[in-house]
């Protein structure tokens, strides 16, 4: 064959992938918009069509290893599209024959059992492709678990369970892959990542960030208070971290740069506060749809319970920035340069439209699923009404492809999630765990979440946030709920600390998106925004303490709590920025630290201590700053004086 012909097939088999790409993933989201909101599927079918698409998009768009081609027919090629058969002709034994599935449970036919082992393997494969292979090791370490579970040391022993038996559970059955994980995956969160697209696509992203630069642009470190801002607005209606980054970092860092932040604390900044878009109401990260799932609680009673740790956590962001800024000299934009309030709402109120219905239908009890396809619906002809966001045809299809790529990552770690709780499940792990940290802590509560915070930490260093968030539920929940935390407590606990997962070194996915963006150092920006993001932390140890700030406390209470949590994140910020009306020494920074955990501790006696100790530490601050400037001024004068009696 000649060079040309060469080229002209590599170019026939890419026009091909590309196309077959397209097709299966608008196909992907139609199906999920028709099962949303038109006819419900069930749940074992559902699961098995979304799963086969989101694995045969994972085979045709991740290459078998990095550098192979997929625009001209070789090994890596033919290896792909033979995974890709693999995963339609099992999606497709399990749609056709499900009856005789459920019938010959605990039974199974050679048949069933070689679908198993297959299906676990694709479900690994892809997880190598897409996340990387710090997940597929631990889902991997989890099938050796269940197979030599009698030859574990004595804290992990258990009788074992046989290949066949482990396969046929995590592939056959809602106990593993096709779990609770992945119908969460299936339904809720697919549908809020392709809102997300449609509001990208529409331009409500950059309505959302000419908002904020509107709002905060001119004071001290308007565009980091901006990215802030803009990422809770965009996290909170479309929950994706990693697209919050891309989204908004485009717009807010090379603008953070521009007055003088450094390229990794810009990065760092818009990371920490995409970080808190999947904290924010209504619509937070794939966790929070577990969340209700596993704790059987209404979607919209777990958004009033997260609404206020989520403004404080923003609180606790801006507060960095601001410090940030004026230890820096870093101040804002000119208003010139600043889009304008009122013509920024002109352009864009349309959008607000969307996000409004979304709410109001969340709030008259119809599902979070149900919710999503009214947004999409409202967001497309919304976006009809103006010419500037009214998008072809052509765009329509892209966007519907677009939401179902950005699914793959969240869908396929859940499915590897899902082989991790099925092993857990079938081997009793989880209450052992569990017992595991009620006896370490000594049945003290910090100490507990001591241990949880380290096990997240380890945790976020190789899975994705609700993977995390998964494995950390079903290992630590009941540990915590044995100390006395209510339910949604233990869950809502659980669900902060694995939102580390997007910005702690080595891998913080968040991080190197935003680093990229500014180019920074990756490492130094993970470091810097984990840094930024320590409300992940604080506020966990709140909710553990103080339970009426979540459920059911008087307004008197919860207003106590929010006051005392308010000023213990001031004095935490100052203790960790080592700064607030000027540098702080060592004996204030430690003090700063020593206020700050006074007024988080349940004890009230010692809240009271800790809050004179934060008023007396202000006024030291004001008095000082007073001093300084009295000083200065009186130099400023001195060598007025002098220059004159020269002349």
């Amino acid at each position: 064959m000649s060079e040309k012909d060469q080229e002209r097939s590599s170019s026939a088999i890419g026009w091909g992938i590309a196309k077959a790409i397209a097709v299966i993933g608008i196909g992907l989201s139609l199906f999920q918009l028709y099962t949303a909101g038109i006819i419900a599927m069930t749940a074992m079918r559902h699961r098995s069509v979304f799963l086969t698409c989101i694995l045969v998009l994972a085979f045709l768009t991740k290459p078998l290893y990095k550098g192979a081609k997929k625009d001209r027919l070789n090994a890596a090629l033919c290896v792909d599209l033979i995974l890709v058969a693999l995963s339609v002709a099992i999606g497709a034994y399990i749609f056709i024959d499900l009856n005789g599935i459920f019938e010959r449970q605990g039974d199974w036919s050679q048949w069933d059992i070689t679908v198993g082992i297959v299906y676990v393997l694709l479900v690994l494969e892809a997880t190598r492709r897409v996340i990387g292979l710090n997940l597929t090791f631990i889902a991997f370490m989890f099938l050796l678990f269940g197979y030599f579970g009698p030859y574990m040391p004595e804290l992990l022993v258990h009788k074992g369970y046989s290949i066949e038996r482990m396969a046929t559970t995590l592939s056959l059955t809602t106990e593993g892959i096709f779990g609770l994980p992945t119908g969460v995956a299936a339904t809720f969160v697919f549908i809020f990542i392709l809102f997300g697209s449609f509001l990208e696509k529409t331009g409500a992203g950059n309505f959302f960030i000419n908002l904020s630069y509107s709002i905060t642009g001119q004071f001290s470190g308007g565009p980091a208070k901006t990215a802030v801002i803009a990422s809770g607005f965009m996290g909170s209606v479309a929950g994706s971290a990693i697209a919050n980054v891309v989204a908004t970092g485009s717009f807010t860092i090379p603008m953070m740069k521009k007055i003088g932040y450094k390229p990794h604390v810009a990065a760092a900044v818009e990371a920490a506060a995409s970080t808190g878009g999947q904290l924010m109401p209504p619509i937070m990260g794939a966790g929070a749809f577990l969340m209700a799932e596993f704790t059987q609680t209404p979607y919209l009673e777990i958004v009033k319970i997260a609404f206020i740790p989520a403004v404080l956590y923003f609180f606790s962001v801006i507060l960095f920035v601001h410090l940030e800024a004026h230890k820096e000299g870093i101040w804002g934009l000119p208003k010139k340069d600043l889009p304008k309030l009122g013509e920024t709402i002109k352009k864009g109120i349309h959008f607000i439209i969307p996000v409004a219905i979304l709410i109001t239908v969340l709030i008259m009890n119809y599902s979070p699923m149900m919710a999503g396809f009214i947004a999409i619906i409202c967001v497309y002809f919304t976006a009809l009404t103006r010419k500037e966001s009214r998008i072809s045809f052509k765009t329509l299809l892209k966007t519907l492809e677009q939401g179902a790529r950005n699914a793959v990552v969240v869908a396929v770690a859940c499915a590897a999630a899902g082989i991790i709780v099925g092993v857990v499940n079938l081997t009793g792990t989880g209450l052992r765990f569990s017992s595991l940290i009620v006896s370490l802590s000594h049945g003290i509560p910090l100490l507990a979440l001591g241990l949880v915070a380290v096990t997240s930490l380890l945790l976020g260093m190789g899975l994705p946030v609700t993977a995390s968030y998964i494995v950390l539920v079903i290992l630590a929940g009941p540990g915590l709920m044995d100390l006395g935390m209510p339910l949604l407590t233990a869950h809502m606990i659980v669900f902060w600390y694995s939102q580390d997962a997007n910005i702690t070194p080595p891998v913080a996915l968040e991080s190197f998106a935003a680093s990229g963006i500014a180019g920074s150092s990756p490492m130094k920006t993970a470091f810097t925004s984990w840094k930024l993001a320590k409300g992940l932390y604080i506020m966990p140890v709140i909710m553990a303490y103080h339970h009426p700030f979540l459920l059911n406390g008087s307004v008197g209470e919860v207003i106590h709590i929010i006051f005392l949590s308010i000023c213990a994140i001031i004095a935490f910020v100052v203790c960790l920025e080592r700064y607030f009306f000027s540098h702080l020494t060592w004996l204030e920074t430690i003090l700063w630290g020593g206020s700050a955990i006074l007024l988080i501790w349940p004890n009230k006696t010692y809240s009271y201590i800790g809050l004179i100790l934060f008023i007396v530490l202000v006024a030291y601050q004001i008095l000082s700053k007073k001093r300084k400037s009295r000083t200065k001024s009186l130099a400023t004068d001195s060598a007025k004086s002098l220059r004159t009696e020269m002349d």
